[in-house]
């Protein structure tokens, strides 16, 4: 249910501070309920912004879509909510700014990849091994492929570097065994929780079975949404939606994550010079963003002790400079 959804917005006082200098037209790429998105929107409100401004909300998620709807109703008349996946946030962005006829050019951009609270404590979704539910796991339900598909058809190879290369799990050939050997001996496996004891059979009696349930579980979010490769896609297309000035915000909440954002951030904070030893004077490419944050920014002790989910929250934001290459003009 829309009403039920809910998701406490991480990192929101730094995230609006950082985003909103003026107005204009700021994305929100992981609408999720909205509450980034009317966070956006209060800021821009207060501080006389909001009539020369337009809120974009994307999300392929139908819930978080109509809980989003509710969310932003006081600020409907300028916010478009589209669905969609973020890997064409291109094409979202420039079918939303059309609607409204206005230069596609963004303001701000913000992407937060976390997996919302609703979510994740939805059983029927099966994002969770803290609650019986089926192995599903897509953020878009009409999406083909689940959990359960990879769980039940994948070798016992493919297993392996599933829960290795996106849960960089070191026991990931022994739970790859103890699933294959499992559904030959049973049948397929269809639940959260069967899945959760299956591996927890696996850990010997002094590891952490937690931290290896989340890693196995994350292996398998990432690989039914193709995360990593859609969050590469995004980056390069939001980077190019900037307008002058404009700024991108990350908010990533695991090592694979942060280190694509980091590289992608300062590839395109660095001027090509070239192959070395090649004596040029002027690079081949001048960098098109400079980085706002040197280091990821986290949150604080106050945040995270209301909200749990904030310990792990990355922040990370860029800035596009103007066409000329001049970082301060």
């Amino acid at each position: 249910m829309a009403e039920d959804f809910y998701h406490e917005p991480v990192l929101a006082a730094e995230i609006v501070g950082m985003l909103i200098r003026k107005p204009g037209i700021y994305l929100d790429g992981t609408l999720g309920g909205g509450g980034h998105a009317s966070a956006m929107a209060r800021t821009l409100y207060e501080m006389g912004y909001w009539e020369q401004s337009l809120i974009i909300g994307i999300d392929q998620d139908d819930e978080a879509l109509r809980a989003a709807a509710l969310k932003m109703a006081p600020w409907a008349v300028n916010t478009v909510l589209v669905k969609g996946n973020f890997g064409d946030l291109e094409g979202s962005f420039i079918r939303a700014c059309s609607e409204k006829n206005m230069k596609p050019e963004a303001a701000g951009i913000l992407l937060d990849l976390g997996v919302s609270s609703f979510q994740i404590d939805s059983a029927s979704r099966g994002f969770s091994y803290l609650r019986e539910g089926p192995l599903d796991m897509r953020m878009d339900r009409s999406a083909a492929l689940t959990a359960a598909d990879i769980v039940n058809t994948y070798e016992e190879k493919e297993l392996a570097r599933v829960f290795f290369r996106y849960g960089e799990e070191k026991r990931s050939r022994s739970i790859a065994k103890a699933v294959a050997e499992y559904r030959r001996r049973n049948g397929p496996i269809t639940g959260t929780v069967q899945l959760a004891g299956i591996i927890r059979d696996v850990a010997y009696g002094g590891e952490n079975v937690i931290k290896m349930l989340s890693r196995v579980f994350q292996a398998l979010r990432i690989e039914v949404n193709d995360e990593l490769e859609v969050l590469r896609e995004a980056l390069r297309q939001g980077i190019g939606c900037l307008g002058e000035h404009g700024r991108m915000a990350v908010v990533s909440y695991h090592s694979l994550e942060d280190r694509i954002v980091k590289n992608v951030f300062a590839d395109n904070a660095r001027n090509d010079w070239g192959p070395k030893g090649v004596g040029l004077r002027e690079p081949l490419e001048r960098a098109s963003v400079s980085l706002v944050t040197r280091k990821p920014l986290l949150a604080g002790e106050d945040e995270t002790a209301r909200n749990p989910r904030a310990r792990s929250a990355k922040l990370r934001v860029i800035e596009k400079i103007p066409k000329g290459g001049c970082r301060e003009c």
